[in-house]
C-alpha cells in the first residue's frame, strides 16, 4: 500500500565547502501521514531560487501525491550564475556534489528546477544512476507535440539564452523545425521577490498576450507556473508548465 505524504514546504539549506563538499541543515520537508511503503519513490528536488519551491511541490500533490519529495535550496546558486555570462567550473562542481548529496539519501530521481544551469545539469545526469531532469526537458518535448510556433514567457533573464539553446537542440534531435519566441519579464520575479504575487501574475500575463500566433505558450521558470490561470484566462492557445511537465515524466519514467 503506497503512502501519502504531507507537504511542509520546507528545505534543505545546503553549505558547500570546498573539497570537504555538502554540509546541509536539515528540517523535515515532507511527513509521512501512514506508513512509509517500500515501493514509495523518493524524488530530490533542487532548488536555486526559494519561490520555485511551491510551485513544484504543488505539482506534485496534485499529480503524483504518493511521491516522497525532499527538497534541497541553494539560493546563492542563482547568485553566482547572474554574475557571469557562462556558467563557472565551480558550478559544475557543486551541481556534481548535489547530485552525489542525493544519491546518499536514497534518491530514485531528481529534478533541478532552476532553469539557468542546463550544461551542468547535463553533466550530472551523464553520470548518475538516477533519472536526473532539466526543468524543462519535458515541457519542450509536449511543446513540440503541439505545433512548429512555440511561444515562452520568460522571468529571469540569464536563463534565456540556455533555454533556446536547449529548445533548439532538442528540436533538431526529433527532426523538427520549430521556432520559438521569448519574452522577458524581469519586473515579475521582482515582484514575486517583493512578495506581490498578484502582481507577477498579471506581468506574466501580459507578456504572454504579446506571444501572437503560437501554437502554444510555455512559462518557463518553475516560479512562472503559479501565473497559470491568469494567463489561461487572458489567451486561447494552449498553456504549458515546468511543473507539471516535469512531474509526469518522472512518474511515467519511474513507474509511480
Amino acid at each position: 500500500m503506497s503512502s501519502r505524504q504531507a507537504c511542509d514546504h520546507g528545505a534543505l539549506r545546503s553549505t558547500f565547502t570546498g573539497e570537504a563538499g555538502y554540509r546541509a541543515v536539515a528540517r523535515p520537508v515532507w511527513r509521512a501521514t501512514e506508513p512509509v511503503s517500500v515501493m514509495t519513490k523518493r524524488i530530490v528536488l533542487i532548488h536555486a531560487v526559494m519561490v520555485a519551491m511551491q510551485p513544484i511541490n504543488d505539482a506534485f500533490h496534485r499529480l503524483w501525491p504518493d511521491a516522497e519529495c525532499v527538497n534541497i535550496l541553494d539560493d546563492s546558486l542563482s547568485t553566482d550564475r547572474g554574475k557571469a555570462a557562462e556558467i563557472a567550473p565551480s558550478l559544475f562542481q557543486r551541481f556534481e556534489s548535489l547530485s552525489a548529496y542525493a544519491h546518499s539519501i536514497g534518491a530514485d530521481g531528481v529534478l533541478f528546477t532552476c532553469s539557468a544551469f542546463g550544461p551542468a545539469i547535463e553533466a550530472v545526469a551523464r553520470s548518475a544512476i538516477f533519472p536526473v531532469l532539466k526543468p524543462n526537458e519535458a515541457m519542450y518535448e509536449a511543446a513540440l507535440a503541439h505545433g512548429s510556433r512555440i511561444g515562452m514567457v520568460a522571468t529571469f533573464a540569464p536563463a534565456v539564452a540556455p533555454m533556446e539553446q536547449e529548445f533548439h537542440e532538442l528540436a533538431a534531435q526529433r527532426g523538427s523545425n520549430a521556432t520559438i519566441k521569448t519574452i522577458c519579464a524581469p519586473a515579475a520575479m521582482d515582484a514575486l521577490n517583493r512578495g506581490e504575487p498578484a502582481v507577477h501574475n498579471a506581468i506574466v500575463a501580459e507578456a504572454a498576450c504579446r506571444l501572437d500566433g503560437v501554437d502554444v505558450v510555455m512559462l518557463a521558470q518553475f516560479s512562472t507556473s503559479r501565473a497559470e490561470e491568469e494567463v489561461a484566462r487572458a489567451i486561447k492557445a494552449p498553456i504549458l508548465t515546468s511543473p507539471g511537465s516535469a512531474v509526469r515524466k518522472l512518474k511515467t519514467l519511474l513507474g509511480g
